[in-house]
């Protein structure tokens, strides 16, 4: 605070009804806004509480809207094994959302100023701007996925690539000649890399206008996408969905349009999700083991916190097909 106010040219006392909440005059305030960003000052209560002693909590860090949030049981499942983990070792979870480019500088602030003693973080896209501050401040984090630029920082996840190729190539097994794609979340490894083993399950016969892309993995998004895919191709008979809310959203749609599942249109999704069984008919899909990598995520914080070396290389989990009536 001495520092902030050296910078500002104000008083201390000044500093600190403006960290306060007390009133200070509008050139004062600006002047001690560009100070704290200058010197890179960010108030630490919990070094103010705890002092040497560690926090004992984990940021759960979900990179997503806050209606997905809600809406994907993925994402509730990875948070459940992540949490019994952490409540074995005694470590209370934190869940932060980060919805916009406000959430983002909160979470920002809320790392830096040393609340957590490690992170979680899940849905992370390639430049995501946690990924970076978690990278600068050194803090102990496992990642739910892989972005690309994650250069060595530990992570748990499964070969999307392969997984998408494999149940591709079990869609078109069944007969199917003109087959599409509902491919969600491009801007994530998770999205692309589904997309890259559907194209090369396809091989020559991929059509890139049978990709309808949508930005989330939801029901309403997969409803638009296969409305999208029927016009441009009223004869197609097979839809690969990039996850099980999608592939859900996609069947209502066929229904609408009074094609039947599978007879007229072979419906396979992603994650073997609680979607997939509320699905008529049930869900053909790839078994995504979500509590596991809550788990496997927790477990490596966990390690990391007590001073273990990070993991050479990343945790991947086996991703079996379930094979049902949709297809």
């Amino acid at each position: 605070m001495h520092d902030v106010a050296r910078a500002a040219g104000v008083s201390r006392g000044t500093v600190s009804r403006v960290l306060n909440g007390g009133y200070v005059s509008p050139a004062a305030r600006d002047a001690i806004q560009a100070a704290i960003a200058h010197v890179g000052y960010v108030p630490n209560n919990a070094a103010r509480s705890l002092v040497m002693q560690r926090t004992k909590a984990v940021g759960f860090i979900v990179h997503e809207p806050h209606a997905l949030f809600l809406e994907d049981p993925n994402i509730g499942s990875i948070m459940l094994g992540a949490n019994a983990v952490l409540s074995e070792a005694d470590l209370q979870m934190v869940s932060l959302v980060t919805d916009s480019d406000r959430d983002i500088e909160r979470v920002t602030r809320y790392l830096s100023g040393g609340f957590v003693d490690g992170a979680i973080i899940v849905s992370a896209r390639a430049q995501d701007p946690i990924t970076k501050v978690v990278t600068k401040l050194g803090l102990p984090a496992a990642f739910v996925g892989h972005p690309p630029d994650l250069r060595g920082l530990p992570f748990v996840g499964i070969d999307n690539v392969r997984s998408a190729r494999e149940i591709t190539e079990r869609l078109v097994a069944t007969g199917r000649r003109r087959v599409g794609m509902i491919a969600a979340a491009l801007d994530r490894d998770s999205g692309s890399d589904r997309l890259t083993g559907f194209r090369a399950a396809l091989g020559d016969a991929f059509d890139p206008a049978l990709v309808a892309e949508i930005p989330l993995y939801e029901f309403s998004a997969g409803a638009e996408g296969m409305r999208r895919l029927l016009d441009v191709a009223p004869d197609i008979d097979g839809v690969f969905a990039a996850s099980d809310a999608v592939a859900a959203g996609a069947l209502r749609t066929l229904r609408e349009a009074g094609r039947r599942v599978p007879e007229d249109v072979g419906v396979v999704g992603f994650d073997d999700s609680s979607w997939a069984l509320r699905c008529q008919p049930p869900l053909s899909t790839v078994h995504q083991p979500a509590p596991l990598l809550g788990q496997r995520a927790a477990e490596l914080v966990v390690a990391l916190i007590a001073g273990a070396e990070p993991p050479r290389e990343g945790i991947l989990l086996d991703t079996p097909l379930v094979w049902r009536e949709s297809a």
